[in-house]
């Protein structure tokens, strides 16, 4: 697709293909190649920001099939926020125009399990460690009040709260959405099938009935 003048709903719609093909493993391996380097060096127009968790088995352009310049990634542990993760996306909304903002979070989370250990068991996580803990507790609390158990639970609670964590922190980017010039999802990734599934949008149009995803 050409990166930087998608909708939100093109862009969902191109990342999910791309999964598909990874899933099958037919990887079309897009814009990789010398002629994209050229082609970008001058600027880059992503059509997407994804933050995503930092874990190495998660790597965004491989496991959406995408190429060079076509996502502006930020990733942390647990993806949790911070004034520079909050800036950065920001910066991919307001600077580089990027219509679409989405959230990755996976299935086995360290993050999430050392916050579920440390509510648990009262096991602290040394250094600033803790502070990726404690940020990710706040998920881990809300999953066990709505009476949830299984690790899909704590995972999609956390997605949820990150986006909407992410909504109220920064008034740029909920205006944009609050506009209709953004939006923002959160993805969940399983590690075994390597396969994403949606689990909360604001910001989408309703599909139609007759839509067509964007391959």
């Amino acid at each position: 697709m050409t990166t930087g003048s998608a909708s939100p709903a093109q862009g969902l719609d191109a990342l999910l293909a791309g999964n598909r093909r990874f899933v099958a493993g037919a990887p079309r391996h897009p814009n990789q190649d010398a002629a994209r380097r050229t082609e970008i060096e001058p600027g880059q127009t992503p059509f997407a920001v994804l933050l995503g968790c930092s874990d190495s088995r998660l790597a965004a352009e491989i496991i959406f099939d995408q190429g060079l310049g076509d996502l502006f990634v930020v990733r942390t542990a647990g993806h949790v926020l911070g004034p520079e993760v909050l800036g950065s996306i920001e910066y991919g909304t307001s600077v580089l125009d990027c219509s679409l903002v989405v959230v990755l979070g996976h299935d086995s989370c360290g993050a999430v399990a050392a916050a579920r250990a440390a509510i648990d068991e009262g096991a602290a996580a040394p250094g600033y460690v803790r502070d990726v803990v404690e940020r990710v507790t706040p998920s881990v609390l809300a999953a066990r009040s709505a009476g949830l158990h299984a690790d899909s639970d704590f995972i999609d609670e956390h997605i949820r709260r990150t986006v909407d964590l992410l909504l109220e922190r920064s008034r740029v980017l909920n205006d944009q959405v609050a506009a209709g010039q953004a939006a923002v999802v959160g993805l969940a990734y399983r590690l075994s099938e390597g396969s994403a599934r949606l689990v909360t949008a604001r910001g989408l149009p309703a599909p139609a009935p007759d839509d067509t995803p964007v391959g």
